[in-house]
């Protein structure tokens, strides 16, 4: 959990602070039963109400000065502990920004939103307590050891007894209650993973009726999350009570001995309810360091967790003096690449590729469903690294060069298609922070995305609802072209992005690139063959490899794959 060591040294000084009062605070408490014991051996039994007075006043300040310490700490402890949480939380997510996809992947998405919400806040009350009771519980149980023997050593014998047992009985908390708040935060994880997953399929749960079904699954999660919440808590709720009675046993026992001494005349009355205020301070400490504990256990669960994120090292290297080229090149060359996803097992995704992309080539890709095609296009922006062999861009081993720098040369629309909340401006200007108003129409014309744009009642100002549900899926398609469009770059790569449009639109699209794209090298992604039939050059995927590339007329005559998909859509017999 060396993430932690940023924090400690950034706040360290406030967080002194702020116990720095707490410990005025609790040594106001602690004072209060010793001058009480003096008021009544002194002042009561000696009927001297000049005393009384003089010492009830000495309480009243005491009292008040503990308060205010109280109020300064306890302002001290929010800001504290807010300015942390908020700190941990931005730099956690920033981690996650940063992540190869490689790194991501290991996490599931729903673990990755809890460990940003309910782990971070988990830390975040913990430090807050710290600085409020969690640190005053050892102070009191320490001091009123030690002020409780100062004033009767004959009692203290009971304390000698009940506060090994009580630490037992924490040691004991601690170590059963550590594994049980793991389990119950990844339990959450899968109730948030199921809630993300009905929320983002909620119109396809609607159009087939399928509440009952979710319901089932959200109820058996949920169940599953109580189950091992109650466990959890089930734990806790044995070990406080036993504390109690302990402590309270220790009370019992106090006030025996006490009245045996004071009829002995050992002991003064004044000693013994000064003695069992300490034993009552002492059980509220125990009691606080219990449920301290029981914070640490789920706060240290949420650091482990947490500290996974900030674990894992950007996988992705390269030498700082290497840049890609100046100018309009944008040329692409894969050199027997091979690439596996880390933790599967089996023959490769990709399997001894070589491909070369000319600047200003078009580039069709097609193949059967799971053939590769979107992972060798997302070998090129480095989303993930190759297993073997080489990709150069413009003549650099892109292995070599700074992954930001190499994205700036490449727009990319994915296969789902991703709209972020606000204005359709706003979502094309993503490609080009800087653009003005007569690009972002330009670079939507060209994406056939103006039309329907205008068509709305606030235009570009249109606001996007949260994926983009206001859009029909071609509409959210072209606007996603348009923002890489809008980028200006040397190499586009379109993964199956005009699959949910008609003909007529994707032609319009594809006569728009064309005059746009001019010099720019465009990998195209399709499931259908009229959608790429024009290109410069055909890839055929099959397997993970290509098993044919050429022109449309070329792939009919000598490609077998080819064939066979251009008779299953076509549906015309071949002449070879």
């Amino acid at each position: 959990m060396g993430f932690l060591t940023k924090y400690i040294k950034k706040y360290w000084k406030s967080f002194s602070l702020a116990v720095l009062f707490l410990t005025f605070e609790a040594i106001s408490d602690l004072m209060m039963p010793t001058i009480m014991a003096k008021i009544i051996d002194v002042g009561v039994v000696g009927r001297d109400l000049d005393y009384v007075l003089k010492m009830g006043g000495v309480m009243l300040l005491i009292t008040l000065f503990g308060a205010v310490s109280a109020s300064i700490r306890s302002v001290i402890a929010s800001i504290v502990s807010q300015s942390f949480g908020t700190e941990l939380r931005s730099d956690l997510y920033k981690k996650i920004q940063t992540l190869s996809f490689k790194n991501i992947d290991r996490f599931e998405r729903a673990s990755l939103i809890t460990r940003l919400t309910n782990d971070v806040t988990q830390m975040q009350v913990f430090a807050n307590g710290l600085m409020r009771i969690f640190v005053k519980s050892p102070l009191l149980a320490i001091g009123g050891l030690i002020m409780a023997t100062r004033l009767n050593l004959h009692l203290s014998v009971v304390l000698a007894v009940v506060v090994p047992i009580v630490a037992l009985f924490i040691v004991i908390n601690l170590r059963l209650g550590f594994p049980l708040f793991s389990k119950v935060q990844k339990a959450l994880d899968r109730l948030n993973g199921v809630m993300r997953e009905y929320l983002s399929g909620v119109r396809v749960v609607k159009a087939f009726n399928r509440f009952d079904v979710e319901l089932t699954k959200f109820d058996k999660t949920n169940e599953e999350f109580k189950r091992q919440s109650i466990s959890a808590t089930r734990l806790m709720a044995v070990f406080s009570p036993a504390i109690m009675l302990t402590v309270n046993l220790g009370i019992v026992s106090v006030l025996w001995i006490g009245g045996l001494g004071v009829t002995n005349g050992n002991v003064q009355v004044g000693h013994i309810i000064a003695f069992i205020n300490y034993m009552t301070q002492i059980l509220f400490s125990l009691m606080m360091i219990s449920m301290v504990f029981t914070m640490f256990v789920r706060a240290k669960t949420s650091a482990v967790r947490v500290g996974e994120v900030f674990a894992l090292e950007d996988d992705l290297t390269w030498e700082s003096d290497v840049s890609l080229s100046p100018g309009d090149k944008g040329s692409i060359e894969f050199n027997n690449v091979s690439f596996s996803y880390e933790g599967t097992s089996g023959e490769p995704v990709l399997k001894k590729i070589n491909l070369t992309c000319l600047p200003g080539e078009t580039i069709g890709i097609i193949g059967s469903t799971g053939s590769g095609k979107s992972t060798l296009v997302s070998l090129i922006p480095r989303f993930y690294d190759v297993s073997a062999g080489s990709i150069k861009v413009d003549g650099e081993d892109i292995h070599l060069v700074d992954p930001k720098r190499l994205r700036e040369k490449i727009a990319f629309v994915p296969q789902k298609t991703i709209l972020f909340t606000g204005s359709v401006a706003e979502n094309i200007k993503w490609g080009k922070e800087d653009a003005s108003m007569e690009e972002i129409e330009r670079a939507a014309q060209i994406a056939g995305a103006h039309d329907f744009i205008a068509a709305s009642p606030e235009g570009y100002q249109t606001r996007i609802g949260q994926g983009g549900v206001n859009f029909s899926g071609g509409q959210k398609q072209r606007l996603s072209i348009a923002r890489a469009l809008i980028k200006n770059p040397r190499i586009l790569i379109l993964d199956d992005s005009t699959s949910a449009v008609d003909v007529t639109t994707e032609a319009g699209i594809k006569a728009g690139l064309k005059k746009y794209a001019q010099g720019l090298t465009c990998l195209m992604i399709a499931q259908r063959i009229t959608s790429i039939i024009d290109a410069d050059k055909i890839v055929v995927m099959d397997h993970g490899e290509i098993v044919g590339s050429g022109k449309h007329e070329d792939l009919l005559r000598g490609c077998k794959v080819y064939q066979e998909i251009y008779q299953s859509q076509i549906g015309k017999e071949v002449e070879l």
